[in-house]
């Protein structure tokens, strides 16, 4: 019957399955908590605070306590204002008592026959078990049914003069009560597993326990185990001083309930005070060697999957046991809370080993473009507050929208990651977290099989030693905030917005032969994603790869590199969490500081990983300055020269390059995981632009040779260094205005009769690279690009305007950030890309068009 207990916050109806508490002030705010309460934690700004508080502590909180209650006298309509919420929060508290008592009444229920039965020739528990099962269940009854009693008139006879606070004050004087149960709680859990396993009348009744689920509607029970109605005092003792936090902060020092709940607020947390001191040695008496105690190492929040659900949940590992914790917040309050999920002893933990057979949990995925939708909400409402505090409107307005950009980040957050990390309890289940990066996982690996070294013993954690262990994480957490950037201080670097040109050098250090390649990685949104990736480097202890990639950042604080060797023998090896097989040397990474990078001339660096150097250098542009459009200064070439110059001179529809570039991907890269979005190699890019620029003869030859890639990225950089953009600088803003109208009719006229208007070399040019990108997207199951992917590589390539029209900061010394208007920007651009993607033909209004369309040699 030990194990993982779910608790439940104070004043949750066990029928809501974990919903915050009733203090509902506001009923479309708790609606919108209720539907989002799994998925988006209420972010706390505060200094995260115990809901069980040691003597130290207590000065601190009532401190807080005091502070928040001078805002209360700052103006009459302020106190009247606190005035009622102290009404919400003492409904909220009725309500809770209420259901306490339906869960005391389910216990006491079954305990008159019982004792009646042990009188019998036959009975089911003698006197002696049924008074170590229900110890102290009746008089804690009795006190709570008195407070109730007495508090429910006054609430409902309500006014700011009325007086509460001498119940809460007897209340907490009856505390010793539950000394009593907590110290016979073990005892009584071990007669009542004892009992179960010896009578099965009993172990019947144990797991059908009825409690009342309301007041309003009594015919209606849930069903309950012994096991968790017995848990209810314990939790509830746990708890027993934020009730009292959350009264006192709506109640004025000038009210005459103020001292009284202080002192209640006193009493309270000198007994659970004591009772942590007590419990607390005999934990880790239990569970760690003697004269150790248990430690924090490591805490992060991450994703996991329950059920084919997103979750959010924030991990711990200490140095015997891994747990899983759900962050709560109490509605209208700033105090941390974390309910248990599971946890594992170290020394039952392992990461499970996947056979190729065997299938991999179905990881729910979450569509580009829906990804982008968010970050588009994300930018929106970022600019919104920039524009409220511009024009120095209420902080409500400003609230309100913070408000939704933690939602929108949250959901961000929490639907992006879809690489696994899976834990496995040899005594039990396997437990799979979505991250987005094999850098984090590698490290909780590592973290993990470090500590197994120490640890030889497995446990049992008891309900109540669990309940003090989560709620020990409130203090001990290094990890406060969720990684969102409303997290952020107001002082923090945005981080970066553009381009990083990153070359990977060569490696050192490496103690035998091997085949060796290296991956880039940077934080996006909160997360990180991984960038490039470089050719594998073969049977050597000192690679020298020399390739040069240019990563997007946004909004971006670090890069990080993986460095691994490439397993080709995959039958010698077993799948881990159906993951590649290649094994990680090593990892190590940067931080991306915008002074240091702000000479835009390379930096050269060498990051130390177990032993292994890796060489960089890192260049940034930003975005302002990266799609520059400056027209080539020798028009013989075909770079930076105008399309309809190089197609009139090359008698073609459509450029010779686009062709080339376009066939030898035809050819062998549809089923390129990755192709458009993955760097190519930038020597191997440049040779190529030279020999087009030169109208070199062997440059079909050239490319045979070189990596897919780079061919890609050669005709990338081709539209992007075209002096005036494909959809020209002259309709651009017509294009965003028509991907901007509502009416799908409207919206479709618009923007083909814009197509049609754009000059012939362009609009064929267009048409012929559409028809291509269509079929590498028909491939999207094998090579991962999906339209969506598409119009994002190409639309800012295709559509940005060129220099003269574009918004270049007025001091470039300033820091480089990117505005989000110019996000807003951008995503217009892959807009406009994707709608005529999605669309399956183009019409053509008149024949002189059609003529153009169908007859173009290429």
């Amino acid at each position: 019957m030990h194990g993982c207990y779910r608790s439940p916050l104070l004043g949750t109806d066990a029928s809501f399955s974990g919903t915050p508490p009733s203090y509902a002030y506001d009923a479309d705010r708790a609606e919108e908590q209720r539907r989002h309460h799994d998925m988006m934690p209420y972010i706390d700004d505060s200094p995260s605070s115990s809901p069980h508080l040691s003597s130290k502590s207590r000065g601190s909180r009532d401190t807080l306590s005091s502070g928040s209650l001078e805002s209360t006298k700052s103006s009459e309509p302020d106190l009247e204002k606190g005035l009622e919420m102290r009404k919400w929060v003492l409904s909220g508290i009725l309500a809770s008592e209420e259901t306490y008592l339906s869960h005391l009444e389910a216990l006491l229920l079954p305990m008159k026959p019982l004792k009646a039965a042990a009188t019998t020739s036959q009975p089911v528990l003698t006197s002696q078990q049924i008074e170590t099962i229900f110890f102290k269940v009746p008089e804690l009854y009795e006190i709570h049914k008195e407070f109730y009693d007495g508090l429910f008139p006054r609430v409902q006879q309500w006014s700011h003069q009325q007086r509460v606070g001498d119940l809460f004050q007897k209340l907490a004087s009856q505390l010793g009560v539950y000394r009593a149960f907590v110290d016979n709680y073990e005892v009584a859990m071990e007669t009542a597993e004892k009992c179960c396993q010896a009578n099965a009348q009993f172990a019947e009744i144990s797991e059908n326990l009825k409690a009342r689920s309301t007041k309003e509607s009594k015919d209606q029970t849930t069903k309950n185990s012994l096991e968790t109605l017995l848990y209810k005092p314990v939790d509830r003792v746990t708890r027993s001083t934020l009730v009292l936090h959350d009264l006192l902060k709506h109640t004025p020092v000038s009210h005459p309930d103020h001292p009284l709940l202080q002192d209640a607020l006193r009493i309270s947390q000198n007994f659970l005070s004591s009772i942590n001191e007590e419990i607390t040695p005999r934990r880790q008496s239990m569970t760690v060697k003697k004269g150790e105690h248990r430690q924090l190492l490591k805490d992060s929040f991450m994703v996991e999957l329950v059920e084919g659900a997103r979750k959010l949940r924030h991990v711990f590992l200490f140095t015997d046991l891994f747990l899983c914790a759900k962050l709560k917040k109490q509605i209208g309050g700033k105090s941390q809370q974390y309910d248990c999920k599971w946890y594992i002893p170290l020394t039952d933990l392992s990461f499970q080993m996947v056979d190729e057979s065997e299938a991999v949990p179905n990881i729910p995925l979450v569509p580009d473009e829906e990804l982008d939708a968010m970050k588009i909400k994300i930018s929106q409402i970022k600019n919104d507050i920039q524009r409220e505090k511009r024009a120095n409107k209420g902080s409500k307005v400003i609230e309100r929208l913070k408000k939704k950009l933690s939602e929108q980040e949250s959901l961000l957050l929490l639907m992006s990651p879809n690489m696994a990390f899976r834990v496995h309890n040899r005594n039990g289940k396997s437990y799979t977290f979505l991250i987005s990066s094999d850098y984090e996982r590698a490290e909780w690996r590592e973290n993990i099989r470090e500590q197994q070294k120490k640890c030889f013993k497995s446990f049992s954690l008891t309900s109540v030693e669990l309940q003090m262990l989560t709620n020990s994480c409130v203090k001990l957490q290094t990890v406060h905030n969720i990684p969102l950037t409303i997290n952020k201080e107001d002082d923090e670097s945005p981080g970066l917005y553009g381009f990083l040109n990153v070359i990977v050098h060569s490696a050192t250090g490496f103690k035998q032969s091997s085949n060796l390649y290296c991956t880039l990685e940077v934080d996006s949104f909160g997360y990180f994603v991984n960038k490039a990736k470089t050719r594998v480097y073969r049977d050597t202890t000192e690679p020298n790869w020399n390739e040069e990639f240019e990563i997007e950042l946004e909004g971006s604080q670090t890069l990080r590199i993986l460095c691994y060797e490439k397993c080709y023998n995959k039958m010698k090896l077993t799948k881990e969490d159906g993951e590649s097989t290649d094994r990680i040397m090593g990892k190590g990474q940067i931080q991306l500081d915008p002074q240091a990078l702000q000479d835009k001339d390379w930096q050269r660096t060498v990051i130390s990983m177990n032993g292994v150097e890796v060489k960089l250098s890192v260049k940034f542009t930003s975005r302002e300055f990266s799609l520059k459009r400056m027209p080539s200064r020798k028009q013989t070439g075909v770079f930076g020269v105008k399309i309809a110059i190089v197609t009139k001179r090359e008698r073609s529809k459509v450029p010779y390059i686009v062709r080339q570039c376009v066939e030898e991907i035809e050819r062998r890269g549809m089923e390129e995981v990755g192709i458009y979005r993955v760097s190519g190699v930038a020597t191997d890019i440049q040779a190529l632009k030279a020999a087009f620029d030169v109208n070199n003869k062997d440059v079909s030859v050239m490319m045979s040779e070189m990596d897919v890639n780079a061919i890609a990225g050669t005709l990338k950089l081709y539209f992007r260094e075209l002096p005036e953009p494909l959809f020209t600088d002259e309709l651009y803003p017509n294009f965003a205005e028509g991907i901007a109208l509502s009416d799908p009719v409207a919206k479709e006229s618009c923007m083909l009769n814009l197509l049609l208007s754009l000059p012939e070399p362009n609009l064929v040019t267009f048409l012929f690279l559409l028809d291509h990108l269509k079929r590498v997207a028909e491939r999207e199951s094998i090579n991962k690009m999906s339209l969506h992917n598409l119009a994002t590589v190409f639309g800012p390539t295709l559509l940005r305007p060129s220099e003269k029209d574009s918004k270049i900061p007025a001091n470039p010394t300033q820091p480089i950030t990117m505005t989000d208007s110019w996000s807003l920007e951008v995503m217009s651009q892959v807009q406009v890309l994707l709608y005529f993607l999605q669309l399956e033909t183009i019409p053509t209004p008149d024949s002189k068009r059609q003529s153009i369309l169908f007859s173009t040699e290429v």
